[in-house]
């Protein structure tokens, strides 16, 4: 067994030494700070001096360890000169340089403007941040110098150790990273804030910072909207629910009424068929009105639910948006999300007792409402709604128009002809005032008389004559020479002898063939 050799105190020391060497980036701590100087321990046998102009001020404290670099191992004085500048730009070099490798952002402070663009410090590297990749149009300088932004490395030169940035190309990394976060946080059902960016006629898109989502107009209340901009405006900062989502389409559908408890979810508690209701018109349309009961639930009263005797064309005409109505709730679909409401069941049914009130061959005084072309709509008993048909305005006048005849808001006599309570008409007479004069005309004109008449018009089936005032007849196509009638103009005279008198159907035939 061998003694070993005991270690010397050089020997110790020796060991207990750093070795360095120029060139060499090391760890130091600060042993003491003078006006002008940096004294640093790097565990050598000697010290090391900084400059203190080299250091950054929140670097400047006795014990804190730093990186140096060995600008030479003994000067004049037997010192160390470190250089605390060159190991922040080395270090910061590599560090750059890695992320340059990597695709990463770097913060960065523009130092100076220059022709061009700007001058950035990163890291203690000088880059060069042309105006073309700077996005600092229309920024005020005061608001971009000695300031820190995040910037992209376009370019490196090792050589010159000398970097060229993009702001531009960060702020749409930046961006990007963004809306990945945003599509990684999303989830449906889930509430996220933000704000309105656009508005067109079917919606809104909503900015959820990154990401664009639409919020339809359908999804926006339950209540019945015409427009967006009905519900919001660009620049509102809103709560909305994710519906849907397609990462793959960068599509995302909003909801702002699935917020709120659907109105429609306990209908059967608040409304039931039979009862009466109360709403605001909302919505006037051809066929019907709609009727806001309570917030984002609505009821249709149908043109025909108006009136029990009122043929309503345009409900416009009556009702105005706004107008406070009651009504009869006379059907309820919920998975429809369809009320149906009557106005005419809050009153009594005038047909129910039209019948018994109006026989037939009564009298009755009415207000003419209106013309078709085959007869006249007339208003009896303030309420019920007759027509005459065009046959039964004259007993022998031919009537094209009943315009010609009556005018509407005209006061006449009618006598009721027939009455169809179940299918609500009520056929009127006019001619039926006066007796029927076809049995006395039938003996006045017997057949084969030979008549001196009046050509009133020129068809393709025959001439119409005036035999007297009010009465014509009918010489048929078959009963006069086609030349002959193609001279005819109305006023001329023409003799015509009676071949034929219908009493019933109120006709006279005539032949020119005498």
């Amino acid at each position: 067994m061998t003694e070993e050799k005991p270690i010397s105190m050089e020997e110790l020391y020796n060991q207990t030494i750093k070795k360095i060497k120029e060139g060499q980036i090391i760890k130091g701590k600060v042993v003491s700070i003078s006006q002008k100087e940096v004294l640093v321990d790097v565990g050598f046998k000697s010290e090391g001096i900084v400059a203190i102009a080299e250091f950054p001020p929140e670097d400047l404290k006795v014990g804190g360890e730093l990186d140096f670099f060995i600008d030479s191992i003994e000067d004049d004085a037997g010192m160390i000169r470190l250089s605390r500048e060159k190991a922040l730009r080395i270090s910061g070099w590599d560090k750059v340089i890695k992320q340059a490798e990597e695709g990463g952002l770097v913060n960065g402070r523009p130092v100076k403007k220059v022709k061009g663009g700007f001058l950035v410090d990163v890291a203690g590297i000088e880059g060069f941040l042309p105006a073309s990749l700077s996005a600092f149009k229309g920024v005020a300088d005061k608001d971009i110098i000695y300031k820190t932004f995040k910037f992209k490395i376009v370019k490196t030169n090792n050589l010159r150790r000398s970097l060229i940035v993009s702001r531009k190309e960060a702020m749409q990394k930046e961006k990007e990273e963004a809306k990945e976060k945003i599509w990684q946080t999303l989830k449906i059902g889930e509430s996220y804030p933000g704000m309105v960016k656009a508005i067109t006629d079917f919606g809104a898109f909503i900015d959820l910072g990154g990401v664009d989502g639409l919020l339809h107009i359908t999804d926006m209340s339950w209540s019945k909207v015409s427009h967006p901009s009905e519900v919001v405006a660009v620049g509102d900062r809103i709560e909305v629910m994710v519906l849907n989502m397609d990462k793959e389409a960068e599509k995302v559908s909003l909801g702002l009424k699935q917020r709120l408890p659907d109105p429609w979810q306990d209908i059967e508690t608040k409304f039931s068929v039979g009862t009466k209701v109360k709403g605001k018109v909302v919505n006037i349309l051809p066929y019907g009105i709609f009727i806001e009961l309570e917030k984002g639930i609505e009821g249709l009263i149908h043109v025909s639910e108006i009136s029990w005797t009122r043929r309503v064309n345009n409900p416009s005409e009556m009702f105005a948006i706004g107008d406070m109505l009651e009504a009869q709730i006379l059907s309820i679909e919920k998975e429809s999300r369809r009320i149906s409401l009557s106005l005419k069941q809050l009153e009594q049914n005038p047909w129910l007792e039209a019948e018994s009130k109006f026989p037939v061959g009564t009298k009755v005084s009415g207000k003419v409402r209106g013309f078709t072309d085959y007869g006249v709509f007339v208003e009896i008993d303030g309420s019920l709604e007759g027509m005459i048909h065009i046959s039964d305005l004259s007993w022998t006048k031919r009537i094209g128009h009943p315009q010609d005849v009556l005018k509407k808001g005209q006061k006449i006599d009618v006598i009721v002809l027939s009455v169809d309570a179940q299918n609500k008409r009520i056929n009127l007479g006019l001619k039926q005032l006066q007796n029927n004069p076809w049995p006395a005309i039938a003996e006045k004109y017997p057949l084969d008389v030979v008549l001196d008449t009046e050509v009133v018009s020129v068809t393709d089936f025959g001439v119409f004559v005036k035999i007297e005032e009010e009465l014509e007849g009918l010489i048929y196509s078959s009963e006069i020479d086609k030349a002959e009638a193609a001279k005819l103009q109305p006023q001329d005279k023409i003799k015509a002898k009676v071949i034929k008198i219908d009493t019933e159907q109120g006709k006279i035939g005539l032949s020119a063939k005498i």
